[in-house]
């Protein structure tokens, strides 16, 4: 039941996009086509896990024991940017098809801070290997949830009478900023959720 509360916060709650405000650069520039936002977070999902997965072991089993915890973040981005690369070239190699689908959105990945930030609030929070992972699918999942609500809503908007001024990327943020106050409607499900389980 704690998996669910935590998914349910990740998701919905703590969304990595319009709660923390991480990854807002590709939440803008892949969200004007629906395709393209669905392509973008099947690949946030994919490499999020990953990323996860390894900085944690790496942050566990070498940086810590060698009493190195003071270079996480450069160790982090050498690690993703190093596992992008590796999923881009056996993609390449091994999946044609899924690379031609995903290939495009793989380099952006690399420079995604939602990413990062999600590897450092994972080991900043204390969390367990599986609470780890649990948390960054559940991410990933908000992350993609955001961007397809945000390209359905902004493929609308191509065909709605917009004013010029606000065409284009600046009705794109006012947009992301009227769902992030819709989001912040489900602060306090969490601690309901968790009050639910004590009882």
């Amino acid at each position: 039941m704690e998996y669910i509360v935590l998914i349910i916060s990740a998701v919905l709650i703590k969304n990595i996009l319009l709660a923390e405000y991480l990854g807002n650069c590709p939440f803008l520039g892949t969200s004007k086509r629906m395709d393209t936002a669905v392509g973008m977070g099947l690949s946030v999902i994919f490499v999020m896990t990953i990323a996860t997965a390894v900085t944690y072991w790496v942050q566990y089993k070498v940086l810590n024991p060698l009493g190195l915890g003071y270079l996480q973040t450069i160790a982090f981005i050498l690690v993703i940017a190093a596992l992008v690369q590796f999923v881009e070239m056996f993609l390449r190699k091994f999946a044609p098809p899924l690379y031609q689908a995903l290939g495009i959105f793989l380099p952006l990945i690399t420079t995604n801070c939602a990413v990062l930030g999600t590897a450092i609030l994972c080991i900043r929070r204390e969390q367990t290997f599986p609470e780890a992972i649990v948390f960054a699918i559940a991410s990933a999942s908000g992350f993609t949830l955001a961007l397809i609500l945000l390209a359905g809503i902004r493929e609308r908007l191509e065909i709605s009478d917009v004013p010029k001024a606000l065409r284009g990327t600046a009705i794109g943020l006012i947009m992301a900023g009227l769902m992030s106050l819709a989001f912040f409607g489900f602060v306090g499900v969490d601690g309901s959720l968790k009050a639910l389980l004590h009882n």
